[in-house]
């Protein structure tokens, strides 16, 4: 039985305000991006590298940060994740050029990628004596993942509006140094022996970066030039020479033997499909409600309020109450339904739309997919992996989201980009490039709701919501 620590929930509190900010970093700067392409000279097939550089950054040194935080001890690789993270928004607050932000979003993400896997080793390490108090504590730090979401959306808003957009990164310090003096409530972790597989986190980064590169400079070198081919070709070669090096190596970032793990390969790649659908949808919406309709930073944070809101509502009160009931796979595959079916209604936006006829509807709809599919295909991740790899699964499923969203933005952005998304101030050619990437986030939903149905195992039906959350906590922590 493992030893019960006296100020857990403390410490809980702030491993969920970690979260709750790391989360928040990818959706603050959302309504701030025009603001940001004004001041700084992006153009619009640029502009996604402010959201791109953080989430490559963060998906690819997700593996070697949980691998540190197993060797460093999970409190100091949490403290210095906070470190990087404060260095990163502080350049990325005052870069005066493209490239600086793009740097800054970077470290910011390097830093998100060490939080994140230090965090989840500290709550498991924090309630493993009791099954029924982590479930309860996942639950609660699982809902600052929306919270965050929605904070995010609201205050970039604020900030934007009424101050200016280094303040989307500013906040960042002041409750980094707070996180950093609340540190001594976690549990301090012992390091152990053992090597970090350096090159394997070089080559997966350095594949996925390449590959959104060639993606993102496809529309203006050519689909088919051999620019594109080669750097596609370059990123193939890395990704396949990380999982050799995953093969061959002692110690691995990812044990290729963790994918027999039941549901893992279907969950993860529902995951993959569902970041690629539903952060185009939310990078394209900001776009559209200020390039087209018009709205300032603050209108259009309010605007997508009451999506996030749905969200975080329906992830913690609803979702694991029919997880318990009907199981993973039928939420995962019917939420992804749900989303394609409103990124549909959203791909019919017109120039001269309004907000309650073209937007609200359809977002709620993909809100509501988006909650009832989420949480499912993250517990369908973890739920087959024993304790020694609980960490690793967790780790993968964040990767392949992460990666997805990249990918999905970098290729939705292209297809926009083609379409006339490019051509500011011209309405009809915006809305229809904007169209063209909320149909195509629509088929990349339908098609992961069809490889769920497909591919996926269903597993027992727990009795209820605190027997869903029983079962995966029993399996993880047993």
């Amino acid at each position: 039985m493992s030893t019960v620590q006296p100020r857990r929930w403390w410490a809980l509190a702030v491993l969920a305000a970690a979260q709750f900010m790391v989360i928040m970093d990818t959706s603050i700067i959302g309504v701030a991006l025009p603001e940001m392409q004004r001041d700084l000279g992006f153009s619009p097939g640029d502009l996604q590298w402010v959201f791109n550089a953080y989430v490559i950054a963060f998906g690819g040194l997700l593996l070697l940060g949980g691998r540190l935080s197993d060797l460093l001890g999970a409190r100091r690789v949490f403290t210095a994740g906070w470190v990087v993270l404060i260095a990163g928004s502080v350049v990325a607050a005052a870069a005066q050029s493209a490239w600086v932000e793009v740097l800054g979003r970077a470290v910011q993400g390097a830093g998100g990628a060490l939080i994140a896997p230090a965090s989840m080793t500290l709550l498991m390490i924090l309630f493993a004596h009791d099954p029924k108090e982590l479930g309860k504590a996942m639950a609660l730090y699982g809902a600052a993942a929306p919270a965050g979401g929605t904070a995010g959306v609201f205050l970039g808003g604020v900030f934007t509006e009424w101050l200016s957009w280094p303040w989307v990164f500013i906040i960042y310090v002041p409750i980094g140094l707070a996180t950093l003096a609340a540190t001594g409530l976690l549990p301090a972790v012992a390091p152990r022996r053992g090597g970090v597989d350096v090159l394997g986190a070089v080559t997966v980064t350095a594949g996925l970066a390449l590959a959104v590169f060639a993606v993102v400079r496809a529309p203006e070198t050519g689909w088919g030039s051999a620019e594109t081919l080669l750097e596609l070709a370059a990123a193939a070669v890395l990704l396949a020479l990380f999982l050799v090096i995953q093969k061959k190596s002692r110690e691995p970032l990812m044990p290729l033997g963790i994918w027999r793990v039941p549901r893992l390969g279907s969950a993860n790649l529902a995951m993959t499909l569902l970041g690629a659908a539903w952060i185009p949808m939310w990078y394209f919406l900001n776009l559209y409600l200020q390039q087209v309709l018009g709205y300032g930073a603050f209108a259009s944070g309010a605007a997508l309020l009451p999506m996030t809101g749905l969200l975080m509502v329906f992830m913690t009160a609803i979702t694991s109450r029919l997880l318990g009931r009907f199981g993973a796979k039928p939420l995962i595959g019917g939420g992804l339904l749900v989303l394609a079916a409103g990124l549909l209604w959203l791909s019919a936006v017109e120039p001269t739309g309004t907000f309650l006829v073209d937007v609200l509807p359809a977002s709620l709809v993909a809100a509501l997919g988006m909650s009832l599919a989420y949480i499912p295909a993250m517990m369908a991740a973890l739920s087959g992996a024993p304790q020694e790899q609980a960490g690793l699964a967790s780790g993968i499923v964040n990767t392949t989201y992460q990666v997805g969203s990249a990918l999905g933005l970098a290729a939705l952005t292209a297809l926009a980009t083609t379409q006339g998304a490019d051509r500011l101030g011209d309405l009809p050619a915006l809305t229809d490039g904007f169209s063209a990437a909320f149909l195509a986030a629509a088929g990349i939903a339908a098609a992961g709701a069809l490889a769920t149905f497909l591919w996926m195992r269903g597993e027992p039906r727990a009795a209820g919501a605190d027997g869903a959350r029983e079962e995966v906590t029993e399996k993880t922590a047993a």
